[in-house]
């Protein structure tokens, strides 16, 4: 079973996928900011996938604001696209868990903004992942 994840950004969006149930891994990091493109670029990325996790970015007292309201309207949108069913996962942290992760293998500068937000959705994956255990 394919299972991807998506990290959702204002400029940039990571994927993230796991095929064996254990360990998620990045796949790529889509720099587009208009949502339209956006939707379709993830679509192509997700197609083979059985499930897709969306990073629902709540706020620290766990309300959601605009951006929680933003990925779940583009995981459904996805959904429709593509036919694959879409989960959220709260997200809460991950982008600081990815620059830890990054700084024990220091990464910096371009490279470290190039993959961050696919780090990210490793994060998001592997924190779904582990809760079906």
């Amino acid at each position: 079973m394919l299972i991807m994840a998506v990290d959702l950004g204002k400029a940039r969006t990571g994927i993230a996928a796991c095929d064996n149930g254990f360990l998620a891994y990045p796949v790529t990091v889509i720099c587009e900011k208009r949502k339209e493109v956006l939707l379709e670029k993830v679509a192509e990325e997700v197609k083979k996938a059985d499930l897709v996790v969306v990073g629902l970015p709540k706020n620290m007292d766990g309300s959601e604001g605009e951006s929680a309201q933003n990925a779940r309207a583009f995981a459904e949108s996805l959904t429709e696209k593509t036919g694959i069913k879409t989960v959220m996962a709260d997200e809460r942290s991950t982008t600081v868990m990815a620059h830890g992760f990054l700084n024990e293998t220091n990464t910096r500068g371009k490279k470290r903004k190039a993959v961050v937000d696919s780090v990210a959705a490793v994060v998001i994956l592997q924190s779904y992942i582990d809760s079906l255990k």
